[in-house]
């Protein structure tokens, strides 16, 4: 930052000042003196030129206002911005609230103790409460409104200032011991607050002041300290809340009277007093810091006493209160911005968030890409590009852990474009202090160190180099270098910060760099210049200050020195032709040149010997060191070239950052190019040439050549054009003397300065319709190109007419504007760009449509198949694939979408043998993702009904763990349908291949020898529904037994005993158990727990519990059972098999029953008249 006195108003009558305050947000500055003095003041800036604002523009007094009203020197004065009030106390005791009525401040309140003085007045971050603490102890808590919310009296202490937490919820007392104690805000003690920084100090010790940051234009970083507090012995210390227990401590070595933050907490402005070396004067000053405690700037203002000091609400100005004037400084923030590419980049601070917020703005199409970065520390740009320097995150890059193993970076270098987006990053240990910026290379220095890094875009690398950058060592692309050492241009340095690079007693202060040249500043005055890219220390230098800002022109001959006070001036890097005195100037010697009160200066990008300068709110252009007049402006110089410097108005851009405005961009034409201009304008072509050959630029000769080509000067113009060496130029004016016809001529010149409607019409004019249509074209514009072609006729309008249908097509295609674009490339037979329409649209049936209207193996085919790929419209994608003779893709097409069924019939159609394998990949990888039933889904659908029911009865075995039967029987029942699909299409394909009249015997006979050759497991074909019948009989039972029909039931648990392969034994013979027992069939029982008590699966505990369950039975009823039972139970024992009914579970002996078409099971036909469905398979009863 930058500042300097701006202003002084005198007070009448030269009465002292004892405050000042200055309201932050209506801009008012009330000011308290000796003898009641209070005066509210407004600065307003009143200009009509619009590129005259902030600082640059003249400021009067708006308002200025005595309040009348205090009897007593008025010492506290504090605003409340939110309700427009101002509060004052003078030396009486006496508190006066006054209100802004009409325009003008107006008493609204009075109060007064009458035993006191007020020693410190605060109001609360929303407003609403105010805290006025008294010299005696004695604390008010007092609403916006004027009720009294609480008070208090501490009761021996002597209180001298109050501060209120951002939250509103902790009060700061500060005594006039020194000492700070911690309240809550309903008066109750807290806590002594620990004062670190006056751990050393002795003697008599007042508190400063005191002031805690809201936070209301957010923090320079998260978790930054905001909570500062200094003593009168220039002591001092920022916490970041009210107990921290490492605060930044800050000795400025004065008499301090006043601190204040400004608007957005990013400095700290500490006013008082300092005396010089020898004790002998005192002078006033005003210190100026950072949260983190790095001194910034230094002010000093004349007069016998400084009482206090308030910033202005944009941070741009401070006003002092000294003696019995009102002193005003102008602050030349360091913004954290750049410019690049057409691009302003800048950065601010939000309330509600901890990131800076970093806006990209192209100012030529007014648009704007924001990024948010956190602790943001710096923005650099050069160029194309910009970087963004940050403290580094916790989480790095992939490609970066190992390295940042051993110990973590704490700083990343973001290397971004003109829209923010990031190209490379690369994290790195030391503190990047300072940054500059080449086309090839990233240079940043801490205080002792500075690292470059060769950086490579990726969009000027193929692929393959890409790959190969990423996999580079650090080593050639990355150094560190120490400032105290000196590198010969061999690899001197090294790829990471040692630990043995010890502290330098003289840290670099500044740094710069062009392409070839690197200048590094130090704070004793010494600079250094190294070669670049092989880092080589060529010569040493010395000035006589520290340096704050470097910069080199064009052709790296002459460095730009602005020291920390303000002062800029040249250094020679080359040794330069002999002087007007005679004498020759050495290279490292200081010119002549020296200008003070500089804080930003920019070199020309085109000769060597041109800089703007800003020197306090006047811009210098100097050529060869003869300034032009100053300009009036405020801006910062965002770049300088072809004569024309672009300034940027910061101060206007923050007050509202969300919104740019195109009016904060300012272009400043130098004064050869005005004169020249006005030459061409006002004299005449010839003088003007004999006045840009004394004056040469190639910007001037362009400016001549078109002033010559408007009037036709053709010989001047081609001169021109030779010396700016603008060959198309050159080549035009040949054309143009090619021409024979004068209006002809006057319409190319109106073409090629743009003038496009004033050159269609001279060609209208001359009948030259061919050359209008040709100019459009030329521009892209279709709509006119068409509007001409429609307006006449002529050979070759038919291709033209459909070129321009097309050209308006993709206009409205650029704009998504999908349905209008369709209409033109109908019109214009695009069948490429009418596919992308229909696909656009969602209009599937005219893509349908198209792939018909084209004709076989068109090359668009392909495209609109993978078009309905995309959408899932499997046939219309196999139709226009097969169109273009591209089975393959078709089947590919069909297996993406799970249409496997077409898929192995496109195969077989055109005798591809790939389907098989695919099918079984996608089957074992569906099959490794634990999803067999969408494995079985596709072999389903393949009709590889074997592979399908394998896996069917898998999931079957798997699901009888869950016990769960209904559902067990489902899957059995499903598996068994797959094999039935499988006999049934090995009997198909067997009629397929048979031919001529053939019985069904002999179809049979083929398929079952088909079977066999084909399945390796006849197991399953074998016994397809015996898992299913298991559990049929299984339900069946317990649904018997539960209804009551306990003697169905015990026949159904009977015939279960066939199926213990498939269901547990024990869980058979405990149902057949438990039904017999219900049926009274105690016979039936006892051989039931008799093989229970004899089932090896069983532990001895379990057995132990049967036989006494059976003894407990067979005590009470003897083993025997009653006929009905006895007879199917020894049927049933024997090993001769009838069929059993499905329906009841019954033996069925009749010779007349119903039969499934589908599972072949058999049932009573008066049983299963009652059913629709068969009981096992679920398939209709017919």
């Amino acid at each position: 930052m930058f500042i300097y006195l701006s202003k002084k108003i005198a007070i009448p009558n030269s009465i002292p000042l004892k405050c000042v305050s200055w309201n932050k947000d209506q801009g008012f500055i009330a000011c308290g003196g000796d003898d009641g003095l209070l005066r509210v003041l407004k600065l307003e800036s009143q200009t009509d030129d619009a590129r005259l604002k902030g600082l640059a523009a003249p400021s009067n007094l708006s308002m200025n206002q005595t309040l009348e009203g205090h009897s007593g020197a008025v010492q506290v004065v504090t605003w409340n911005e939110q309700y427009e009030k101002l509060t004052t106390s003078d030396q009486n005791g006496l508190i006066i609230v006054w209100m802004l009525y009409k325009g003008s401040w107006c008493e609204e309140m009075i109060n007064n103790r009458n035993k006191s003085v007020v020693r410190s007045m605060s109001w609360n971050a929303d407003g609403q409460k105010i805290c006025i603490v008294y010299e005696d102890g004695a604390v008010i808590v007092g609403s916006v409104d004027g009720n009294r919310i609480w008070g208090k009296e501490l009761k021996g202490n002597q209180l001298a200032h109050v501060a209120w937490s951002p939250d509103s919820r902790i009060l700061l007392f500060g005594m006039a011991n020194g000492e700070v104690h911690i309240y809550d805000n309903q008066g109750n003690f807290i806590m002594k607050m620990t004062i670190g920084c006056l751990a050393s100090a002795s003697g008599a010790i007042s508190i400063a002041g005191i002031h805690w940051y809201a936070g209301t234009g957010g923090y320079v970083e998260p978790n930054c300290p905001c909570l500062a507090i200094c003593f009168d012995n220039g002591k001092c210390q920022i916490m970041r809340y009210e107990n921290d227990e490492n605060p930044v401590c800050i000795d400025s070595s004065m008499n301090v009277v006043s601190i204040q933050w400004n608007h957005c907490g990013s400095v700290l402005a500490v006013a008082g007093s300092l005396r010089t070396a020898n004790m002998e004067k005192e002078f006033n000053v005003v210190q100026f810091y950072t949260p983190f405690g790095e001194h910034l700037r230094t002010l000093k203002v004349s007069g016998k006493q400084m009482w206090g000091i308030a910033w202005e609400g944009g941070g741009l100005r401070i006003g002092l209160a000294v003696d019995s004037y009102i002193y005003f400084a102008n602050i030349r923030p360091d913004y954290k911005w750049g410019y690049c590419c057409s691009t302003v980049v800048y950065a601010y601070t939000k309330p509600e968030r901890q990131e800076h917020c970093v806006v990209f703005w192209d100012t030529k199409n007014n648009e704007k890409f924001v990024k948010y970065v956190k602790s943001l520390m710096s923005i650099t740009t050069s160029g194309d590009f910009c970087i963004l320097a940050s403290k580094g995150d916790e989480t790095l890059p992939q490609e970066d852990a190992e390295l940042e193993a051993v110990c973590p970076a704490k700083y990343v270098l973001i290397l971004c474009n003109s829209i923010g987006t990031p190209l490379d990053s690369k994290y790195i240990d030391i503190d990047p202090m300072f940054v500059t910026l080449t086309k090839t290379h990233v240079i940043a220095a801490s205080k002792d160190v500075f690292y470059l890094w060769q950086y490579r875009v990726a969009k000027k690398l193929t692929a393959l180099e890409i790959n190969q950058v990423t996999k580079t060592k650090k080593e050639g692309r990355e150094r560190f270098y120490h400032i105290d050492s000196n590198p010969s241009g061999a690899s001197d340095g090294c790829t990471h910060p040692s630990k043995s690079f010890t502290p330098t007693r003289d840290p670099i202060c500044s740094i710069t760099a062009t392409d070839k040249t690197l200048i590094v500043a130090r704070e004793s005055g010494s600079v250094l210049t190294y070669s670049l890219p092989n880092v080589s220390l060529i010569q040493k230098f010395s000035l006589n200050n520290r340096a704050f800002h470097l910069s080199l022109n064009c052709n790296s001959s002459r460095l730009a020195v602005i020291d920390i006070s303000g002062v800029m001036t040249l250094l020679d890097l080359e040794a330069r032709s002999i002087t007007d005195d005679g004498s020759q100037v050495g290279a490292g010697d200081p010119s002549r040149f020296e200008r003070k009160d500089v804080w930003d200066m920019k070199w020309a990008n085109d000769n060597p010997d041109l800089f703007a300068m800003m020197e306090k709110t006047r811009m210098y252009v100097f050529r060869n060191l003869d300034p032009e007049e100053p300009i009036q402006t405020s801006g910062y110089i965002c770049s300088f070239e072809d004569l024309e410097i672009k300034s940027v108005l910061l101060d206007e851009i923050m007050k509202d950052p969300e919104r740019p405005n195109k009016d904060n961009l300012i272009n400043f034409e130098i004064r050869s190019l005005r004169d020249s201009r006005a030459l061409i304008e006002k004299v005449g072509i010839e003088d003007a040439s004999q006045f840009i050959e004394d004056n040469p630029h190639p910007r001037l000769w362009r400016l001549l050549a078109e002033a010559a080509l408007q009037k036709l000067d053709l010989k001047t113009a081609e001169e021109a054009f030779v010396h700016c060496k603008d060959y198309p130029g050159i080549l035009f004016v040949k054309r143009l003397g090619n021409l024979q016809s004068e209006p002809m001529k006057q319409a190319e010149v109106a073409a090629y300065f743009g003038r496009f409607e004033e050159a269609e019409r001279m060609y209208l004019d001359m009948d030259r319709r061919d050359l209008a249509i040709n100019l459009r074209i030329k521009l892209g514009d279709w709509f006119k190109v068409l509007q001409l072609l429609k307006s006449g006729s002529g050979a070759g309008d038919d291709a033209l007419l459909q070129q321009a249908y097309i050209g308006i097509g993709d206009y409205f295609s650029d704009r998504q504007k999908w349905v209008d674009a369709l209409q033109y490339y109908l019109q214009g037979r695009h069948h490429e760009k009418l596919a992308e329409c229909y696909y656009m649209l969602e209009d599937y049936g005219g893509l349908e449509k198209l792939t018909s209207d084209l004709p076989e193996n068109n090359k668009l085919l392909p495209a609109i198949g993978q078009m309905f790929t995309n959408v899932g419209m499997c046939e219309q994608a196999v139709n226009a694939y097969l169109k273009c003779n591209q089975p393959k893709a078709a089947v590919d097409t069909c297996v993406h979408l799970n249409q496997w069924n077409r898929a192995v019939e496109l195969a077989r159609t055109h005798n591809m043998k790939e389907i098989k394998s695919l099918l079984s990949k996608y089957a074992s990888h569906l099959l490794e993702n634990n999803k067999t039933l969408e494995a079985v889904e596709l072999y389903r659908k393949a009709h590889h009904f074997l592979d399908a029911a394998k896996l069917m009865f898998k999931i079957a075995e798997e699901g009888k763990k869950k016990s769960q039967p209904l559902k067990v029987k489902k899957l059995y029942v499903l598996a068994a349908q797959l094999v039935e699909n499988f006999h049934e299409k090995v009997k198909t394909s067997q009629q397929s291949k048979v031919k001529g009249g053939k019985s069904e015997a002999t179809y049979a006979i083929a398929g079952l020898l088909e079977e066999d050759a084909t399945s390796s497991d006849n197991r399953i074909i074998d016994s397809a529904w015996r898992g299913a019948e298991a559990y049929h009989f299984f339900l069946l039972a317990q649904r018997q037994l539960y209804s009551g029909q306990t003697e169905n039931a015990v026949r159904t648990a009977l015939h279960l005993r066939e199926y213990e392969d498939i269901i547990p034994a024990v869980e058979i013979y405990s149902l057949l158990a438990l039904c017999s027992a219900a049926s009274r069939a105690f016979g039936t029982c006892s051989k039931a727990f008799i093989k229970l008590e004899s089932l090896e699966s069983l532990s001895l505990e379990q057995r132990q519990l049967y036989e006494d369950l059976a003894l407990e039975i067979f005590m009470k009823h003897p083993p025997r059972d009653n006929r009905v039972v006895r007879e199917d139970s020894a049927e049933g024992w024997s090993e001769g098999k009838v069929p059993t009914c499905i329906v009841t579970g019954v033996p069925i002996r009749e010779h007349q029953f119903w039969m499934c078409s589908v599972c072949k099971h058999c049932a009573l036909e008066r049983e299963i008249s009652r059913y629709s469905y068969c009981p096992l398979c679920h398939s209709p009863a017919v």
